[in-house]
C-alpha cells in the first residue's frame, strides 16, 4: 500500500471519529416524544416527595403562629458584571443606583418551621443555595426541606455566580468568591428571621392588577394577581411579602447600575411605612411588565413599584389576622427528563452537551403550606398561563396559592405543553432555544405541584381575629 494511500486512511478515520464524536456530544440527535410516566426519574422524584414529606408534623389544631424576619445586603463592594442581559456582553457594573438585598421570612406553628427568601437577583443558583443549606445547617436545626428560594428576577443585580458558558452568557464570568459570599448573605438573613421567631399573626389577600404585566410572547392569559400577606409580631413589628409575575425588564441592558427594579422600589415603598418588606418573584415565563410613562426607564420602575406598593396598602389598611396556622414545608431534588434543546421540529441537540454547556440535569421544587396558602416554587422561568390552570385547580380545593420561579435551580423556561409543537415553537426564545425538558414539560411538573400539595396537606381555615 502506497504512503498517500495510508495517510488517506489515517485522514479519513480521524474526519469518521471526530464527526461521530460531533455528533454524539453536539449532534443533532432525533427528537424524542415519549410521556413520564413510567420513566425512572419521575418515579424516583415521586418517592423523594413522600420520604420527605413524613418531615412535615400535620394537624387540625396548630399552636400560636410565630414568626420573625431579616436582611443582608448583597450589592458588593467591587463592581462584577451583572446578570440578566446576554447584550451586556459580561462588562461589570458602573455604579449602584440603589442597594440589593436578601431577605427571609420564618413561620412556625411550634413544630414545623418554613423560612421563605426572596432576594433582589435574576436567580438563587444551585450552588449558593447548597452552600447555604450547609451553612445553616450549622447554625439551626433547619433542614433543606424548611428553607423556601426564591428571587425576584431583576436583571440589574450582581452576576458572575455561575461556572459554565450559559452562565458566562446571562451573568458575566464566572468569579469564585461571589458564590460564597452570596452565600454568607443568604445565611445571615435566613439565620436571624429564624432566631427572631416569636408570636405573631397573619393576614394575607390577592388583588388583580392586570394593568401592570402582559403576555409578552403570544395573545393569551397572564397571571396579574398580585399576592400579599401582612405579619404582625405582638411587639408590633410588621412584615409584608408580596408576589407578582411580571418580568423586572422595564430597565434595559444600556443600564449599568444596580437596581432591583420595580421589586425594589415596592419593597422600599412599603418600608417607608415602618415595615420590613420583602419580593417573592412569581410565574415569569411569558410574563413581561407594563409600567406607567415616565421620564426614563427608571423612573417608570419606580412609578409601577410605588403603584403595586399603593395597592397592597390599600388592601390591608383594615387587615383580617389569623393567629394559629398549620405550617408544613416540602422540598424535593430531582432528575429533570431528557435534555431537549430543538434545533428543528425533527432534530435537537445532544443530550451530553449540558455538561459542556455548564447546564445540570437536576432540578428542585417545593412546597410550602400555611394555613390555606400554598407556595409552589419552580427551578426555571414558569409559565403565567401555567400559573393560572394551577390556581384554579388549587382554589377547587381550598387553597390560595402562590407560584414562583427560580426556586434554587434553572431549567430554562417551563411552557405551555399546547405550544410546544406548533409550527413556529422552536423558533421561539421560550418555547425553542430555552426550553430543555421536552415536550411534556407542563404534565411533568404539575404533576410534581399535586404531589407536593399532598404532602404539605389539605387547607386549613382557622377563624379570623384581630
Amino acid at each position: 500500500m502506497s504512503r498517500l494511500k495510508k495517510y488517506l486512511i489515517r485522514v479519513g478515520i480521524v474526519v469518521l471519529v471526530l464527526a461521530g464524536l460531533a455528533v454524539l456530544l453536539v449532534g443533532p440527535w432525533p427528537t424524542y416524544s415519549k410521556g413520564f410516566e413510567n420513566a425512572g426519574y419521575y418515579k424516583n422524584a415521586l418517592a423523594a416527595i413522600q420520604k420527605n414529606g413524613a418531615e412535615a408534623r400535620i394537624t387540625g389544631s396548630p399552636g400560636q403562629l410565630l414568626a420573625g424576619w431579616g436582611a443582608s445586603l448583597i450589592t458588593p463592594a467591587t463592581l462584577v458584571p451583572m446578570a440578566g442581559y446576554g447584550a451586556r456582553n459580561g462588562k461589570p457594573a458602573e455604579g449602584v443606583h440603589d442597594d440589593l438585598f436578601v431577605k427571609a421570612l420564618a413561620l412556625s406553628d411550634g413544630q414545623d418551621v418554613a423560612v421563605i427568601v426572596g432576594a433582589d437577583i435574576l436567580l438563587t443558583p444551585e450552588n449558593v443555595a447548597d452552600l447555604v443549606r450547609q451553612a445553616v445547617a450549622k447554625q439551626t436545626p433547619l433542614t433543606p426541606n424548611n428553607i423556601y428560594f426564591s428571587a425576584s428576577h431583576t436583571h440589574d443585580s450582581l452576576g458572575a455566580w455561575g461556572p459554565g458558558l450559559v452562565a458566562k452568557i446571562s451573568a458575566g464570568k464566572y468569579q469564585p468568591d461571589i458564590p460564597p459570599f452570596l452565600a454568607d448573605a443568604y445565611t445571615t438573613a435566613i439565620v436571624k428571621a429564624y432566631n427572631s421567631l416569636g408570636p405573631a399573626k397573619l393576614a394575607n389577600g390577592k388583588i388583580d392588577a392586570p394593568e401592570f404585566i402582559r403576555n409578552r410572547t403570544r395573545e393569551a392569559p397572564v397571571d396579574s394577581e398580585l399576592s400579599y400577606m401582612l405579619i404582625e409580631k405582638q411587639t408590633g413589628e410588621r412584615c409584608y411579602v408580596v408576589n407578582y409575575s411580571a418580568h423586572p425588564t422595564t430597565v434595559g441592558p444600556k443600564f449599568m447600575l444596580y437596581t432591583a427594579e420595580y421589586p425594589g422600589f415596592l419593597q422600599r415603598a412599603l418600608e417607608r411605612q415602618g415595615a420590613a418588606a420583602m419580593y417573592v418573584g412569581g410565574a415569569l415565563g411569558s410574563s413581561g411588565p407594563r409600567a406607567p410613562e415616565g421620564p426614563s426607564d427608571i423612573d417608570r420602575a419606580q412609578a409601577m413599584g410605588d403603584a403595586l406598593a399603593k395597592r397592597v396598602l390599600d388592601a390591608t389598611a383594615q387587615p383580617q389576622f389569623r393567629t394559629n396556622l398549620d405550617i408544613a414545608a416540602v422540598g424535593v431534588g430531582f432528575d429533570l427528563p431528557p435534555f431537549q434543546l430543538r434545533i428543528s421540529p425533527r432534530w435537537r441537540l445532544s443530550p451530553f452537551l449540558p455538561p459542556i454547556l455548564g447546564v445540570d440535569r437536576d432540578g428542585w421544587m417545593h412546597a410550602v403550606r400555611i394555613g390555606d396558602i400554598l407556595l409552589v416554587g419552580a427551578p426555571g422561568d414558569f409559565s403565567g398561563e401555567i400559573s393560572l390552570k394551577w390556581k384554579k385547580w388549587a382554589a377547587e380545593r381550598g387553597y390560595t396559592m402562590w407560584t414562583s420561579s427560580f426556586c434554587a435551580d434553572y431549567a430554562g423556561y417551563i411552557s405551555p405543553d399546547q405550544y410546544y409543537n406548533d409550527a413556529d415553537a422552536v423558533r421561539e426564545y421560550e418555547t425553542g432555544m430555552m426550553s430543555w425538558t421536552g415536550p411534556h414539560q407542563e404534565a411533568f411538573f404539575t404533576a410534581l405541584m399535586e404531589h407536593l400539595a399532598e404532602a404539605v396537606g389539605p387547607p386549613q381555615k382557622p377563624a379570623a381575629t384581630n
